[in-house]
């Protein structure tokens, strides 16, 4: 399986991100990530955006191709149902709900085997979520020490309102799938679809 090596920070220098949205602490200075802002082509912003995308969700060229191909199939605005399917990733609502500290945290602990859908093992990352669908850590790693440290460093995050969390019980509930309001992600999805549909 392919995976992306480069360093964290590196990459949101160069694609003028803020580490935070990854969830990462380190704080970058100001000086930097104005580097990244210098004067560009119609063309390189539309693969910024689509490289900043892929970046946060952890996606690569294909599946992300795949992602769009299908966006543009459904009903509605083919940037909004991009979003909405990799914000619906089990690795993302892995992330969201507080459960890992990044989103490579979120695709390790699903990797590991540590999630359950509607009651049945998954160890997907990318499986799409749907509206009803209920997520709970699997009751053999609710004790584990892991667990205990990221709930803790990982406390004052907030759930975004189309989930349902209990993080007594380490189980959650999608409620509806998310608007494009309720993803605070900073990606301009229509310098995407435009890049697409050259």
């Amino acid at each position: 399986m392919a995976v992306n090596k480069e360093p964290v920070l590196k990459r949101c220098r160069s694609l003028g991100l803020e580490p935070s949205v990854l969830g990462v602490s380190k704080k970058e200075s100001k000086r930097q990530l104005k580097r990244a802002n210098r004067k560009m082509s119609e063309y390189g912003k539309q693969l910024r955006e689509k490289q900043k995308a892929k970046f946060i969700y952890g996606v690569l060229e294909k599946p992300f191709r795949n992602y769009y191909e299908k966006a543009a199939q459904m009903k509605g605005m083919t940037g909004t149902n991009l979003m909405v399917m990799l914000e619906s990733r089990l690795d993302n609502v892995v992330f969201r709900l507080g459960w890992a500290r990044t989103r490579k945290e979120a695709r390790q602990i699903v990797d590991h085997k540590f999630v359950a859908v509607n009651g049945k093992l998954v160890n997907i990352p990318s499986y799409q979520l749907k509206a009803g669908d209920k997520i709970e850590i699997r009751e053999k790693y609710k004790g584990y020490n892991r667990m205990k440290l990221v709930l803790e460093a990982t406390n004052g995050r907030i759930v975004p309102e189309w989930l349902t969390c209990d993080n007594e019980k380490l189980e959650a509930s999608v409620n509806a799938m998310p608007t494009r309001e309720q993803i605070d992600t900073p990606v301009d999805e229509m310098a995407i679809v435009e890049l697409y549909s050259k």
